[in-house]
């Protein structure tokens, strides 16, 4: 394996000892996949990290460990990186952790790790879990702070959250609904990718609650589970919407919109009122073919960057942000951000 990294570089970014970094390049026996491809993830972090390598000021190792389709964690990680030198001189060093879906026990397993080997800090999109929550609590007796971002743990002594005020846009959603469908409306479909991620959650509470108000003729059908995976998204609509019912509206609160979309396509005529969240890649091509409506977009830079100003002044140093909440911002095919278009 080419590198250009000294071992103890490698060894620091990937969470493993110098003498494992070197099997792994001399591609010696006895190293697990799992490991190879955590020091193969650090080698490409360290390629786009480069210029924290060279910085003088205090350095700073900060773990971040997503569960979330890879269309948002790449979103995420990207965001991570590029907010990375507002902090100069601090330099600080993100370490990923990033699976599609990943079990409570591998969470805990991940948390627990960062626990044994130290970190500055941890940046956690994670399903909201007693087991969770301990290891979180474990992690702060540590001095290891954790900050909850885009969707929160609650009831956790995390130190902060960063993201979305999500109860707010499910509100938002709702409004936008009953403001586009018409009187003949009878049926809203909504998605999560999973009710124990809490700020999905609250977009759905939120959601259901002001939608009762506003339009409380209407019937909600629930098709979360995908996991906001396309193929898993598409067999739950598929197993939860009769054949006979026509879908009025739909707010996607975990992603799988192509699949949505292409189910709805097959038991009815007409598209849905459709409100999404999130500028990825799926959903940004659905916008800009007026697929999708309307969708609810955050800055995720700014979050990030809430989340790393929360956690260096947990160790003193800067402000600690007044608020780590990012505004909604409602995005149509008409207004899609020029960075993003």
């Amino acid at each position: 394996m080419t590198h250009r990294f000294p071992v103890k570089e490698i060894a620091l970014q990937s969470g493993v000892s110098t003498a494992t970094v070197d099997r792994v390049l001399n591609q010696r026996r006895n190293v697990s996949p799992q490991t190879i491809r955590r020091v193969q993830g650090a080698i490409e972090e360290l390629k786009r990290q480069e210029t924290q390598l060279a910085a003088k000021g205090r350095r700073f190792f900060i773990d971040i460990i997503v569960e979330a389709p890879s269309r948002f964690s790449r979103k995420i990680q990207l965001a991570s990186e590029t907010v990375l030198t507002d902090f100069k001189p601090t330099a600080i060093r993100p370490r990923f952790t990033l699976s599609e879906t990943m079990s409570v026990e591998d969470c805990v397993g991940v948390l627990e790790r960062i626990g044994k080997r130290g970190s500055q800090g941890v940046c956690l999109k994670a399903r909201d879990t007693r087991e969770i929550r301990v290891a979180i609590s474990n992690l702060m007796r540590k001095s290891i702070p954790v900050v909850t971002i885009f969707t929160d743990v609650t009831g956790s002594n995390r130190l902060a959250y960063a993201g979305l005020n999500n109860f707010a846009a499910g509100q938002t959603a709702a409004y936008l609904m009953q403001e586009l469908l018409d009187g003949s409306a009878k049926t809203v479909l909504t998605t999560l990718s999973q009710h124990v991620f809490q700020g999905e959650e609250d977009r759905y509470q939120g959601f259901l609650s002001e939608l009762s108000c506003l339009r409380p003729d209407l019937s909600v059908i629930d098709a979360s589970g995908g996991s906001g995976l396309n193929p898993s998204t598409g067999r739950e609509i598929a197993d939860k919407v009769p054949k006979h019912i026509k879908v009025d509206g739909v707010y996607s609160m975990g992603g799988g919109n192509q699949a949505a979309l292409e189910v709805l396509s097959e038991i009815q005529k007409t598209l849905p009122v459709y409100i999404a969240h999130d500028l990825d890649e799926d959903n940004l091509d659905l916008l800009q073919n007026q697929k999708l409506t309307f969708v609810l977009h955050h800055d995720l830079k700014a979050d990030m960057r809430a989340a790393f100003r929360q956690i260096l002044a947990f160790h003193g140093i800067g402000d600690k942000p007044t608020s780590s909440q990012s505004d909604i911002h409602i995005v149509t095919p008409k207004n899609i951000p020029a960075d993003l278009a």
